[in-house]
């Protein structure tokens, strides 16, 4: 079976840390983008990223920029469908999705998504932190079918916002990963978690 196309999602307004781009922050001589670019890259078929705005500013990076086709910004769910709209033109089935802010997730993210989708009729899993008993799921990391891709529309032009209700209702599964030490999905919204970032980099 062929890989996934990956979407890196860099569509929202970083108001924690003053607006702007948030993937070109760096930490240890690189941008978050270059470091999540690296991550995923091995593990899809190709790579496109969700973004808004004048899409030149990216153009450095050699990827597609898929701005949302819904107005305002309704979150990371247009961002998804955004990359599901992109892989049904390059003939694509499934698409994998990786936050932008998010440069320590997993190097295994897609090959456990996919493997916790066996027996599905359209795979739908997100990924899920698990630190003790206490697991939480990460909507923005997730393996996604173009198949329902026209119900996601439906969905966020009836005002759909969070993640996991549409998720739950299509029966969506979740791909459990163990913190070693920290959070593999720990993203960077603040100053302080840049420090925190560098410092896990420098570490």
């Amino acid at each position: 079976m062929t890989l996934p196309l990956g979407i890196i999602l860099a569509g929202g307004k970083a108001t924690r840390m003053g607006g702007g781009d948030k993937g070109r922050l760096e930490i240890g001589g690189q941008s978050l983008l270059e470091r999540v670019m690296a991550r995923l890259g091995p593990q899809v078929a190709g790579m496109a990223m969700n973004a808004n705005g004048d899409a030149a500013r990216f153009a450095d990076l050699g990827l597609p920029v898929l701005a949302d086709s819904l107005p305002d910004h309704p979150g990371p769910l247009a961002g998804v469908l955004a990359g599901l709209d992109w892989a049904a033109e390059q003939g694509a089935d499934r698409i994998v999705t990786a936050a932008a802010d998010t440069p320590f997730f997993p190097t295994d993210l897609v090959a456990r998504l996919e493997q916790e989708a066996v027996g599905m009729e359209a795979p739908l899993v997100l990924a899920a932190s698990r630190e003790g008993e206490k697991v939480w799921r990460q909507p923005t990391f997730g393996l996604w079918p173009v198949a329902l891709r026209e119900d996601l529309r439906a969905a966020l032009e009836g005002g759909l916002r969070k993640v996991v209700l549409w998720t739950d209702q299509h029966g969506g599964r979740e791909a459990v990963f163990e913190s070693a030490g920290y959070d593999p999905f720990f993203n960077i919204n603040t100053p302080e978690d840049l420090a925190t970032a560098q410092g896990l980099v420098q570490g």
